[in-house]
């Protein structure tokens, strides 16, 4: 499975995800806002991206990218950018910690697209939160 991966960073969870997943022979491309995290994960095996939509242009479709981004504003403007530039069975994983009570205006118009709405259909909460209610 080929899947994309932003937030390497903070707490380090995105670069643990990603080197777990490539042990298991998937194969991931990553970004950061942090070029030197991008380049070290490269330097592992993962595939680099300078941006957005450098990652969503090296992800085969239907695309698959696990955000591992704090709660707030990254992770809402993360989500709008991603929306504009990905298509309709493309899948946007939350592994943040954002709480599922505060969804956004962001979310809200992901959902509208079909391509992040809730467990049953595109958008998946990973559980590092209260999200992962089904």
């Amino acid at each position: 499975m080929q899947i994309g991966i932003v937030g390497l960073t903070v707490g380090r969870m995105g670069g643990n995800i990603e080197r777990r997943l490539m042990r298991g022979e998937h194969t991931c491309v990553v970004y950061d806002h942090n070029p030197q995290a991008t380049e070290a994960l490269a330097g592992e095996g993962a595939t680099g991206a300078k941006d957005l939509g450098d990652l969503v242009a090296k992800l085969a479709a239907p695309r698959v990218v696990w955000l591992m981004l704090p709660a707030g504003k990254i992770t809402e403007d993360t989500l709008d950018d991603l929306r504009k530039i990905l298509g309709r069975d493309d899948v946007i994983i939350d592994g943040g910690n954002s709480f599922y009570k505060t969804i956004s205006a962001a979310r809200r118009s992901c959902a509208s697209r079909a391509f992040i709405t809730s467990m049953s259909a595109r958008r998946v909460a990973s559980g590092a939160s209260r999200e992962a209610t089904a």
